[in-house]
């Protein structure tokens, strides 16, 4: 079974819109947990316009299942997970005004820099993932900086998956077989949504995690968290 994990970054957002703390993202993180998440993830931004770097460190030890903190590495990134030491370490390439992640790493343009991180990470018993997109290359690069997974950027999937969705899944098919057969586990994120969940993860069976926030979020504003969360698990199942 895939795993389901959480972004809680979306309800951040709002509780910043007012200041106060309405909604308690802590308590919001408890209860996906109690609903039937597998893992919360989180991706602090330098401007902490969602969660916030004293929101990283309060939901440590709250976190029962798995803990997935996200983002660029920059130095104070860095210096956050190696001090909190989450279950995992989502590497990702955004610019510091990024509205949200639009691709994946150039693994070769950046190849030391990533490598030196995952064994960094790596001393730490850090799990490591690096976000990319479809690229054979590009991903056998990522195995070579020893990192434990890759994330695939979903984005061109969910896109296309309406006009034809064997198409959209083809490449990503392909790409996660290929990380497999190179001993890296494979995850997915970004606008993955009730819609197109299913037939992803029933075309890719070994999906280890995928980590779902701002269509999860939306979802719940109609059905409420536990009931969302319960349909997104039940995409899962197969």
């Amino acid at each position: 079974m895939t795993n389901l994990s959480v972004n809680i970054n979306k309800v951040a957002t709002l509780r910043n819109a007012r200041g106060g703390n309405m909604p308690d993202v802590l308590k919001v993180a408890q209860d996906a947990e109690l609903f039937g998440a597998q893992g919360i993830t989180v991706h602090p931004r330098p401007d902490e316009r969602h969660i916030r770097y004293s929101d990283v460190y309060a939901l440590k030890p709250l976190i029962k299942t798995e803990f997935n903190i996200e983002g660029y590495p920059c130095e104070k990134f860095v210096d956050l997970v190696l001090k909190v030491r989450p279950t995992q370490v989502t590497l990702v390439p955004d610019a510091p005004d990024a509205i949200t992640s639009n691709a994946g790493w150039d693994v070769k343009t950046h190849f030391d820099f990533l490598s030196d991180l995952v064994g960094q990470f790596a001393t730490h018993g850090i799990r490591t993932s690096i976000f990319v997109g479809t690229d054979l290359v590009n991903i056998e690069l990522a195995a070579q900086t020893r990192a434990d997974r890759i994330e695939l950027y979903t984005e061109p999937y969910a896109s296309q998956y309406a006009e034809n969705r064997e198409k959209a899944i083809a490449p990503f098919i392909e790409a996660a077989r290929f990380a497999k057969n190179l001993g890296l586990g494979v995850n997915a994120g970004h606008d993955l949504n009730l819609q197109n969940l299913a037939y992803f993860s029933q075309q890719i069976p070994w999906l280890e995690e995928v980590s779902i926030g701002h269509a999860l979020i939306c979802d719940a504003l109609y059905l409420g968290l536990k009931e969302t969360i319960h349909q997104y698990r039940a995409c899962l199942v197969h």
